[in-house]
Protein backbone atom coordinates (compact mmCIF):
# COMPACT_ATOMS: atom_id res chain seq x y z
CA UNK A 1 0.00 0.00 0.00
CA UNK A 2 2.80 2.73 0.91
CA UNK A 3 4.69 1.60 -2.62
CA UNK A 4 1.12 1.93 -4.50
CA UNK A 5 1.31 5.74 -2.14
CA UNK A 6 4.37 6.85 -3.34
CA UNK A 7 3.95 5.24 -7.07
CA UNK A 8 0.76 7.97 -6.90
CA UNK A 9 2.42 10.51 -5.27
CA UNK A 10 5.53 10.08 -7.93
CA UNK A 11 2.80 10.22 -10.99
CA UNK A 12 1.07 13.48 -9.60
CA UNK A 13 4.69 15.19 -9.00
CA UNK A 14 5.93 14.57 -12.49
CA UNK A 15 2.27 15.06 -14.40
CA UNK A 16 1.79 18.95 -12.58
CA UNK A 17 5.71 19.58 -13.27
CA UNK A 18 4.97 19.15 -17.38
CA UNK A 19 4.68 22.70 -18.91
CA UNK A 20 1.35 23.31 -21.43
CA UNK A 21 4.09 23.24 -24.40
CA UNK A 22 4.84 19.35 -23.60
CA UNK A 23 2.86 16.52 -24.71
CA UNK A 24 1.81 13.82 -21.86
CA UNK A 25 1.97 10.38 -23.34
CA UNK A 26 1.03 7.08 -21.30
CA UNK A 27 2.07 4.30 -22.83
CA UNK A 28 3.09 0.38 -22.26
CA UNK A 29 5.98 -1.17 -20.94
CA UNK A 30 6.39 -3.12 -23.97
CA UNK A 31 7.04 0.01 -25.56
CA UNK A 32 9.94 0.62 -22.75
CA UNK A 33 11.11 -2.68 -22.42
CA UNK A 34 11.91 -3.25 -26.36
CA UNK A 35 13.92 -0.13 -26.67
CA UNK A 36 11.39 1.55 -28.94
CA UNK A 37 10.81 4.82 -26.62
CA UNK A 38 15.07 5.33 -26.63
CA UNK A 39 14.35 5.52 -30.37
CA UNK A 40 11.09 7.41 -31.02
CA UNK A 41 11.49 9.72 -27.84
CA UNK A 42 14.62 11.92 -28.90
CA UNK A 43 13.27 11.81 -32.61
CA UNK A 44 9.97 13.06 -32.25
CA UNK A 45 11.42 15.88 -29.94
CA UNK A 46 14.23 16.77 -32.58
CA UNK A 47 11.58 16.99 -35.25
CA UNK A 48 8.57 18.77 -33.64
CA UNK A 49 10.31 20.59 -31.03
CA UNK A 50 7.40 19.18 -28.57
CA UNK A 51 8.90 17.94 -25.26
CA UNK A 52 7.23 14.07 -24.52
CA UNK A 53 6.31 13.04 -21.10
CA UNK A 54 6.50 9.72 -20.91
CA UNK A 55 4.56 7.15 -18.51
CA UNK A 56 5.54 3.83 -19.26
CA UNK A 57 2.96 1.62 -17.40
CA UNK A 58 0.40 -1.14 -18.34
CA UNK A 59 -2.47 -0.13 -20.71
CA UNK A 60 -4.91 -0.36 -17.51
CA UNK A 61 -3.40 2.14 -16.13
CA UNK A 62 -2.40 4.68 -19.46
CA UNK A 63 -6.66 3.89 -20.10
CA UNK A 64 -7.35 5.13 -16.32
CA UNK A 65 -4.99 8.20 -17.16
CA UNK A 66 -6.82 9.19 -19.84
CA UNK A 67 -9.93 8.96 -18.11
CA UNK A 68 -8.78 11.18 -15.37
CA UNK A 69 -7.17 13.77 -17.90
CA UNK A 70 -3.53 13.21 -16.86
CA UNK A 71 -2.15 12.83 -20.22
CA UNK A 72 -2.92 14.36 -23.74
CA UNK A 73 -2.49 10.83 -25.54
CA UNK A 74 -2.06 6.97 -25.12
CA UNK A 75 -0.24 4.20 -26.61
CA UNK A 76 -2.07 1.36 -25.97
CA UNK A 77 -2.48 -2.18 -27.62
CA UNK A 78 -5.41 -3.95 -25.59
CA UNK A 79 -8.55 -3.34 -28.74
CA UNK A 80 -11.31 -3.83 -26.59
CA UNK A 81 -10.89 -1.69 -24.01
CA UNK A 82 -9.56 0.77 -26.61
CA UNK A 83 -12.90 0.64 -27.94
CA UNK A 84 -14.64 1.40 -25.00
CA UNK A 85 -12.35 3.90 -23.89
CA UNK A 86 -13.73 5.73 -27.31
CA UNK A 87 -17.57 4.99 -27.14
CA UNK A 88 -17.07 6.81 -23.11
CA UNK A 89 -16.11 9.89 -25.07
CA UNK A 90 -12.50 9.52 -23.24
CA UNK A 91 -10.75 9.29 -26.70
CA UNK A 92 -10.73 10.14 -30.28
CA UNK A 93 -9.04 9.96 -33.34
CA UNK A 94 -7.89 6.11 -32.75
CA UNK A 95 -5.30 5.40 -35.38
CA UNK A 96 -3.41 1.86 -36.11
CA UNK A 97 -0.07 2.72 -35.47
CA UNK A 98 1.88 -1.36 -35.41
CA UNK A 99 1.35 -4.64 -34.23
CA UNK A 100 3.94 -8.15 -33.13
CA UNK A 101 2.39 -10.64 -31.45
CA UNK A 102 2.54 -12.67 -28.34
CA UNK A 103 4.60 -15.62 -27.83
CA UNK A 104 4.22 -18.11 -24.59
CA UNK A 105 8.09 -18.65 -23.54
CA UNK A 106 9.22 -21.43 -20.69
CA UNK A 107 12.06 -23.26 -19.60
CA UNK A 108 14.21 -25.62 -21.66
CA UNK A 109 13.29 -28.81 -20.40
CA UNK A 110 9.35 -27.92 -21.43
CA UNK A 111 8.05 -29.53 -18.49
CA UNK A 112 4.34 -29.16 -19.89
CA UNK A 113 4.94 -30.01 -23.29
CA UNK A 114 3.87 -27.17 -25.57
CA UNK A 115 6.81 -26.72 -27.55
CA UNK A 116 6.40 -26.24 -30.76
CA UNK A 117 2.41 -25.59 -30.25
CA UNK A 118 0.23 -23.08 -32.77
CA UNK A 119 -2.30 -23.39 -30.80
CA UNK A 120 -2.46 -21.03 -27.87
CA UNK A 121 -5.75 -22.58 -26.14
CA UNK A 122 -4.27 -26.42 -26.28
CA UNK A 123 -1.22 -24.61 -24.80
CA UNK A 124 -2.99 -23.19 -22.16
CA UNK A 125 -4.76 -26.26 -21.15
CA UNK A 126 -2.03 -28.46 -20.88
CA UNK A 127 0.09 -25.82 -18.28
CA UNK A 128 -3.26 -25.70 -16.39
CA UNK A 129 -3.68 -29.72 -16.27
CA UNK A 130 -0.13 -30.04 -15.51
CA UNK A 131 -0.07 -27.40 -12.91
CA UNK A 132 3.69 -26.17 -14.10
CA UNK A 133 4.71 -22.83 -13.03
CA UNK A 134 2.99 -19.74 -14.76
CA UNK A 135 3.88 -16.02 -14.49
CA UNK A 136 1.11 -13.70 -14.91
CA UNK A 137 1.04 -10.16 -15.52
CA UNK A 138 -1.85 -9.46 -12.81
CA UNK A 139 -1.72 -5.68 -13.35
CA UNK A 140 -4.57 -5.56 -16.17
CA UNK A 141 -1.89 -4.47 -18.76
CA UNK A 142 -2.53 -5.34 -22.60
CA UNK A 143 -0.60 -8.32 -21.79
CA UNK A 144 -2.44 -9.62 -19.18
CA UNK A 145 -5.57 -8.00 -21.02
CA UNK A 146 -4.76 -11.03 -23.46
CA UNK A 147 -3.72 -13.56 -21.33
CA UNK A 148 -7.19 -13.40 -19.00
CA UNK A 149 -9.31 -13.75 -22.58
CA UNK A 150 -7.30 -16.73 -23.27
CA UNK A 151 -8.18 -18.19 -19.65
CA UNK A 152 -11.68 -17.34 -20.65
CA UNK A 153 -12.01 -18.85 -23.72
CA UNK A 154 -10.34 -22.05 -22.48
CA UNK A 155 -13.54 -21.87 -19.52
CA UNK A 156 -10.44 -22.07 -17.18
CA UNK A 157 -10.25 -19.99 -14.30
CA UNK A 158 -6.28 -19.94 -13.22
CA UNK A 159 -5.38 -20.39 -9.52
CA UNK A 160 -3.24 -22.03 -7.02
CA UNK A 161 0.24 -22.53 -6.38
CA UNK A 162 1.20 -23.06 -9.60
CA UNK A 163 0.15 -19.60 -10.61
CA UNK A 164 1.89 -16.23 -9.65
CA UNK A 165 0.23 -12.96 -10.47
CA UNK A 166 3.34 -10.68 -10.76
CA UNK A 167 1.72 -7.04 -10.58
CA UNK A 168 5.01 -5.63 -12.63
CA UNK A 169 5.80 -4.83 -15.79
CA UNK A 170 6.75 -7.32 -18.78
CA UNK A 171 10.46 -7.02 -18.56
CA UNK A 172 10.15 -7.49 -14.69
CA UNK A 173 7.66 -10.51 -14.90
CA UNK A 174 10.19 -11.89 -17.66
CA UNK A 175 12.97 -12.04 -15.15
CA UNK A 176 10.04 -13.15 -12.63
CA UNK A 177 9.66 -16.34 -14.74
CA UNK A 178 13.23 -16.94 -15.15
CA UNK A 179 13.73 -17.36 -11.61
CA UNK A 180 11.12 -19.43 -11.36
CA UNK A 181 11.58 -21.59 -14.29
CA UNK A 182 8.32 -20.57 -15.18
CA UNK A 183 6.00 -20.29 -18.41
CA UNK A 184 4.42 -17.09 -19.39
CA UNK A 185 2.91 -14.91 -21.87
CA UNK A 186 5.22 -12.14 -23.40
CA UNK A 187 5.10 -9.99 -26.39
CA UNK A 188 7.69 -10.23 -29.18
CA UNK A 189 8.69 -7.03 -28.80
CA UNK A 190 10.09 -7.24 -25.31
CA UNK A 191 11.17 -11.04 -25.26
CA UNK A 192 13.41 -10.38 -28.34
CA UNK A 193 14.98 -7.73 -27.13
CA UNK A 194 15.71 -9.02 -23.25
CA UNK A 195 15.65 -13.51 -24.23
CA UNK A 196 19.69 -13.01 -23.32
CA UNK A 197 18.66 -12.00 -20.21
CA UNK A 198 17.22 -15.13 -19.65
CA UNK A 199 17.51 -18.69 -19.42
CA UNK A 200 14.38 -19.62 -21.43
CA UNK A 201 13.02 -20.14 -24.66
CA UNK A 202 10.12 -19.76 -27.24
CA UNK A 203 7.76 -22.66 -27.00
CA UNK A 204 4.27 -21.23 -29.02
CA UNK A 205 3.91 -18.98 -31.57
CA UNK A 206 2.01 -18.22 -34.46
CA UNK A 207 -1.77 -18.79 -33.24
CA UNK A 208 -3.55 -15.82 -35.24
CA UNK A 209 -5.89 -14.81 -32.43
CA UNK A 210 -1.96 -13.70 -30.75
CA UNK A 211 -1.66 -10.64 -33.11
CA UNK A 212 -0.96 -7.75 -30.55
CA UNK A 213 -1.90 -4.42 -32.65
CA UNK A 214 -1.07 -0.70 -31.20
CA UNK A 215 -3.11 2.27 -31.58
CA UNK A 216 -2.75 5.94 -30.56
CA UNK A 217 -5.47 7.71 -29.14
CA UNK A 218 -5.96 11.78 -28.43
CA UNK A 219 -8.01 12.28 -25.41
CA UNK A 220 -11.08 13.91 -25.92
CA UNK A 221 -10.98 17.97 -25.62
CA UNK A 222 -14.74 17.98 -24.66
CA UNK A 223 -13.95 16.01 -21.60
CA UNK A 224 -10.73 17.61 -20.90
CA UNK A 225 -10.36 20.96 -22.70
CA UNK A 226 -7.06 21.98 -21.75
CA UNK A 227 -5.66 18.69 -23.21
CA UNK A 228 -2.69 19.08 -26.04
CA UNK A 229 -4.66 18.35 -28.75
CA UNK A 230 -2.32 20.15 -31.42
CA UNK A 231 0.59 18.49 -30.19
CA UNK A 232 -0.88 14.86 -29.69
CA UNK A 233 -1.98 15.54 -33.22
CA UNK A 234 1.49 16.39 -34.43
CA UNK A 235 2.91 13.35 -32.96
CA UNK A 236 0.13 10.92 -33.84
CA UNK A 237 0.50 12.32 -37.65
CA UNK A 238 4.76 12.10 -37.09
CA UNK A 239 4.56 8.77 -35.54
CA UNK A 240 2.08 6.83 -38.82
CA UNK A 241 3.79 8.59 -41.16
CA UNK A 242 7.98 7.93 -42.76
CA UNK A 243 9.56 9.37 -39.58
CA UNK A 244 7.90 7.32 -37.58
CA UNK A 245 7.80 3.92 -39.85
CA UNK A 246 11.75 4.51 -40.42
CA UNK A 247 12.07 4.17 -36.99
CA UNK A 248 9.66 1.46 -36.13
CA UNK A 249 11.29 -0.80 -38.97
CA UNK A 250 14.60 -0.09 -38.00
CA UNK A 251 14.16 -1.66 -34.49
CA UNK A 252 15.68 -5.37 -35.16
CA UNK A 253 17.52 -7.38 -32.61
CA UNK A 254 19.53 -10.27 -34.57
CA UNK A 255 18.25 -8.67 -37.72
CA UNK A 256 14.45 -10.04 -36.26
CA UNK A 257 12.52 -6.95 -36.39
CA UNK A 258 10.36 -6.39 -32.89
CA UNK A 259 7.38 -4.61 -34.75
CA UNK A 260 5.81 -4.49 -37.84
CA UNK A 261 4.08 -0.83 -39.00
CA UNK A 262 0.52 -0.73 -39.58
CA UNK A 263 -0.42 1.40 -43.08
CA UNK A 264 -3.96 3.06 -42.52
Amino acid sequence: MHLKFSLILIFSFYINFATAADLKIATTTSTQGSGLLDSLIPAFEKYSGVRLKVFSVGTGTALRMGRQGKVDILLVHAPPAEKKFISDGYGILRTPVMKNDFIIVGPKSDPAKINSFNDVNKAFKQIYETQNQFVSRGDDSGTHKKEMSIWTSCKIIPYGDWYFESGIGMYASLQLANSKSAYILIDRGTWLAKRKSTNLIMHVEGDTSLINPYHVIAINPEKYPNVNLKAAKKFMKWITGKHGHKIINALRVDDEQLFTVTLK
